[in-house]
């Protein structure tokens, strides 16, 4: 065991050049009957290997080796290195690549034009373990680079749909701000000597200016690929246009790609922390996560649905990380090793739950051909394991207990009670803000998820499609089942789970939580018995004997007589499917209250008079403020420059050559004064 956890990088590199060799198989063969299952069982099998070879590293205390090979910059070489923290993550992102290409088995089939996907999806795959492999910021940069532009060439499978082609011009360029971002941070780390290897820029030390840049930098390029608002328009245009099990990787599994670049760079490579830089990434978490499910609500598209509701996700992350570095930089290290348990935790089941949505909506699209929710419904009669594994998933990221979104949420609420005890005004006022808009998102991704289920899979149907709907395959079936019955038992045993982070929250803080496995019940205290607990255990136990007697009771005692009467029309004689709640119908409240406010809303009813047999028209008219306020804005500043400069294309060459050598001046004088 030691020397396997010793070894692992160079297992983990591997496993990378093994996800290229199919990403190069895929080509000749993709066109084959069969290319589906082989490439996909190919990729099932090395992300295994990967996910065992992460677990490993991560329960052993063996030390990392560090491999360097003679590739990148010369006088660099190619780092790569397996530490507690990107074990972690290679166990995230490798256990959902496995269900990804579990799930790919069977819905590969249906895929219309496969060589537009088989090639890229082990290349995707390829290139989120190199980012977690890298221990150099050259390496690191060109790995984000081949990451992005393999899930750009995925996003871009079906480019003839218009709207698919837009989402992945967006994301592209939402993609190279990110690296560019990314690029400046590591440039003012590596500070003028260049050090780009990981462990001299840990040996760096730089001043207040240097560390607020590098700060504002990581929240702009992670939070850029994150989905953090307003950096976060690309998602809800990508997620839905690239293929479902895409989409799962995308959502569950890139997003936590983002974030462990914010932790490595953050809590890792930029030395102790100081507690003002807890105020942006609370501020932005909170806003994001309430922003998120905000506009979750008012979608109609599943799938749309599905990627706003990352966003939220992503913002309580962006939260418990504030509120690690806040506890962190005043030496409360229990409650900073609380705080970043909770974010690595809900890292984990976000990475769970959002999968098996992502899989059940890529389900319901086979079967019907549908992503509009109004155009869905009663399909808990005819997919019906589908509904049953979708409902686990609805309810693990509603935050109900006993279920997994619930463990991670409440840790992150316990955080939030220890913030009374910072020194820090604007930490006091803040953090408390950061807790209501946390506890509202709560509420809301509740309300957004009760909607999703009931008009997609209760009621009627409402079209044709969704009433000759039929099951999906077992190999989707499979993959959904595999992390839905993860969500239960990271709910009902999350002490087992946090104690398989402690690794990485004690090389981060300095501390860790108490071993959780071994408390009485199996329950979890986060800081002390008398202060909290809880027993995802013992909650399913109650909740299942309750439910058990209930039912033993209506069945018991009820009368036996069979009693039909008409259903309640609610004032409509009318039985068409029609008059049942509509996605819109449903968010409606909710817009009304915060739509003013939020999305500028405004409706557009012409209701005829009596007697007048024209239709009613309703029109509902929403904006997106980050488009109008933000990307509109610049979008017009870079065409008025490019016309500008579109001068400097007929210039003579002396012109040319005064331009070049005052840009040489410029530098070097830029380079004398660099500190």
């Amino acid at each position: 065991m030691p020397l396997m956890a010793a070894l692992s990088p160079v297992v983990g590199l591997i496993c990378v050049g093994a996800f290229f060799a199919a990403a190069v198989l895929a080509i000749p063969i993709c066109r084959w009957k069969s290319a589906a299952p082989i490439i996909y069982g190919a990729c099932l099998a090395i992300s295994l290997a990967g996910l065992a070879n992460a677990l490993i590293r991560l329960l052993s205390s063996a030390p990392a080796l560090d491999v360097v090979l003679p590739l990148g910059l010369p006088w660099l070489g190619a780092h790569f290195r397996i530490d507690a923290l990107s074990a972690f993550f290679l166990a995230v992102i490798n256990m959902g690549g496995a269900a990804a290409s579990l799930y790919g088995v069977g819905y590969g089939r249906h895929e219309r034009e496969p060589q537009r996907v088989l090639p890229f999806f082990p290349a995707f795959l390829a290139g989120m373990n190199l980012v977690l492999l890298t221990d150099d910021a050259f390496s690191f940069l060109l790995a984000w680079e081949f990451m992005s532009l393999a899930s750009w060439a995925l996003v871009m499978a079906h480019s003839r749909d218009p709207e698919n082609a837009r989402a992945g011009y967006v994301y592209i360029l939402m993609a190279s701000f990110g690296a560019l971002a990314l690029l400046l941070a590591f440039g003012l780390l590596a500070g003028a000597d260049g050090g780009y290897a990981f462990a001299a820029i840990r040996a760096h030390t730089g001043s207040t200016l240097r560390t607020a840049l590098v700060l504002g930098l990581v929240l702009l390029g992670a939070g850029s690929k994150a989905g953090l608002a307003p950096l976060h328009v690309w998602l809800p245009l990508a997620h839905p246009a690239a293929p479902s099990h895409v989409s799962a990787l995308m959502s569950g599994v890139m997003t936590k790609v983002a974030v462990y670049a914010f932790i490595r760079i953050v809590f890792d490579l930029l030395g102790p922390a100081s507690w003002w830089w807890g105020l942006p990434v609370l501020a932005i978490g909170g806003g994001t996560a309430a922003l998120g499910i905000l506009y979750a609500l008012i979608q109609t598209d599943l799938k749309r649905v599905l990627a706003y509701s990352t966003i939220e996700n992503i913002g309580v992350i962006f939260v418990a990380l504030g509120l690690a570095i806040a506890f962190e930089a005043n030496a409360f290290h229990a409650a900073a090793a609380l705080a970043l348990t909770a974010a690595l935790f809900h890292v984990f089941n976000h990475a769970l739950f959002k999968s098996v949505l992502f899989f059940g909506a890529g389900a319901v699209l086979t079967a019907t051909g549908e992503r509009q929710m109004d155009r869905l419904g009663g399909l808990i009669h005819r997919m019906p394991v589908t509904s049953f594994l979708f409902l686990i998933a609805c309810a693990a990221i509603s935050a109900l207990p006993p279920l997994n979104g619930f463990a991670s949420e409440w840790l992150v609420f316990q955080a939030i009670l220890l913030s009374p005890q910072l020194p820090e005004w604007g930490l006091k006022l803040l953090v408390p803000a950061v807790g209501a808009l946390l506890a509202l998102s709560a509420a809301l991704a509740a309300a957004c998820f009760i909607r999703v289920f009931g008009i997609v899979f209760l009621g009627r149907p409402r079209s044709g499609p969704a009433e000759t709907a039929i099951e999906t395959d077992r190999w989707s079936l499979g993959a959904m089942a595999a992390l839905a019955a993860l969500c239960v038992l990271a709910g009902i045993l999350p002490g087992f789970v946090i104690d398989g982070v402690a690794p990485v929250v004690d090389a981060l803080a300095g501390a860790r939580m108490p071993a959780q496995s071994s408390l009485q019940w199996l329950s979890i205290v986060p800081v002390a018995e008398s202060r909290s607990s809880y027993n995802g255990l013992l909650v399913f136990i109650f909740i299942a004997a309750s439910a058990a007697l209930a039912a033993y009771a209506i069945h018991r005692f009820a009368s036996k007589a069979v009693r039909r009467a008409p259903a309640w029309d609610c004032g409509y004689p009318d039985a068409s499917p029609m008059t049942q709640y509509s996605a819109g119908s449903f968010a409606q409240p909710t817009r009304r209250v915060f739509g003013s406010v939020v999305f500028r809303a405004s409706e557009h009813i012409d209701m005829p008079a009596p007697g007048d047999m024209r239709p009613a028209h309703f029109r509902l008219e929403l904006h997106d403020l980050a488009w109008e306020l933000i990307y509109t804005p610049i979008t017009r500043a870079v065409s008025f420059a490019a016309e500008r400069l579109n001068r400097l294309q007929f210039l003579t060459i002396r012109v040319y050559l005064s331009l070049v050598f005052f840009a040489l001046v410029l530098l070097l004088l830029a380079l004398a004064v660099w500190p």
